[in-house]
């Protein structure tokens, strides 16, 4: 799948060619036979964010669009969250131990790590619908899917600049939210802030992921950047939903010590990847939304013309919606 925007075709075209792709990857893995459910999961939820994200670069331009959409994959995306957090504790408490690994007898946490390994597993277990969740989930994908030749965004002249239009209140949008997010998480120190700071760093990575071929070389390693902030975000949350499952799937009274110093290095950890997020945040945020969009309509608008002048768009605009 290409999640990014071709040169040769129209944004319409290419917003509905790369939601059809992610529905039908989301529907190919709940069909697949014998496939992980927890590897199930995470990829149809992720499919769902990366949606989640191009409708939000055409929020402004497509008001109604968004509304509806966005809260028909949060909802699918949400009803399956309970199995990726069981999941996601193990992942992070390997991850803590490994980071801390030369300072620890690790054998001493391993009551633990089985403990959180049975959580996961009766997670699963007892969600009884689990399979009327994925098929409804799947039931969800396929109305969506037949919905997508519909979506319409405002017609737009073939100018570059007047197409841009239809994307610069969007990315606006997620990049102004996402400096106000950094700053309340840095005054509060709430993880729910830093939690709303992670989205709003995903969604400015999939807006670089669908514009980098307007100029793959900067926007490529900006991107990375970005991904790298949310990756540092997302492991600080992690811990967090760690904490939370903690209590409710290891004894803590039995393993007190133990427990108490995982907590230790939880907080350390969390300390330092926000220290690391700081650092990057800084820079990634520094312009303000109106620069950022207007430095990345100006790319746009060069590349666009570099294919109209080798022949013009096929078929027209096609901003009118439908085909």
């Amino acid at each position: 799948m290409a999640y990014q925007f071709e040169q040769n075709e129209p944004i319409d075209h290419g917003v509905r060619r790369i939601a059809a792709e992610l529905i039908d990857d989301a529907i190919e893995w709940v069909e697949a036979e014998h496939a992980d459910p927890h590897e199930v999961v995470h990829e149809v939820r992720k499919d769902c964010k990366k949606l989640r994200g191009l409708l939000r670069l055409v929020r402004k331009a497509a008001p109604a669009l968004y509304k509806y959409e966005n809260a028909v994959f949060r909802d699918a995306a949400a009803s399956l969250s309970r199995v990726r957090d069981a999941e996601a504790a193990i992942e992070t408490y390997d991850a803590l131990i490994a980071h801390f690994a030369d300072g620890l007898n690790v054998l001493e946490f391993a009551p633990i790590r089985a403990a959180l390994t049975r959580h996961r597993e009766h997670t699963l277990d007892a969600m009884d619908d689990f399979g009327q969740r994925l098929a409804a989930f799947r039931d969800d994908m396929r109305e969506a899917r037949a919905r997508v030749d519909g979506w319409m965004l405002p017609e737009a002249e073939t100018d570059p600049e007047a197409q841009w239009k239809l994307l610069d209140g969007g990315l606006r949008k997620v990049y102004r939210r996402g400096r106000k997010a950094m700053q309340q998480a840095y005054d509060t120190r709430h993880p729910e802030d830093f939690h709303e700071w992670r989205k709003r760093a995903k969604y400015l990575r999939y807006h670089l992921r669908l514009l980098r071929p307007a100029w793959p070389r900067l926007l490529k390693p900006t991107r990375s950047e970005v991904k790298a902030l949310a990756d540092l975000l997302g492991d600080d949350h992690d811990l967090t939903v760690l904490r939370e499952i903690l209590p409710r799937a290891v004894d803590m009274h039995a393993h007190a010590e133990r427990g108490q110093l995982l907590l230790a290095l939880m907080d350390r950890r969390s300390a330092e990847l926000r220290g690391r997020a700081n650092w990057l945040g800084q820079r990634i945020y520094a312009e303000s939304p109106k620069r950022l969009a207007a430095r990345l309509g100006t790319y746009w608008s060069v590349w666009r013309r570099e294919h109209a002048a080798a022949g013009g768009l096929p078929g027209g605009t096609g901003l009118a919606g439908g085909h």
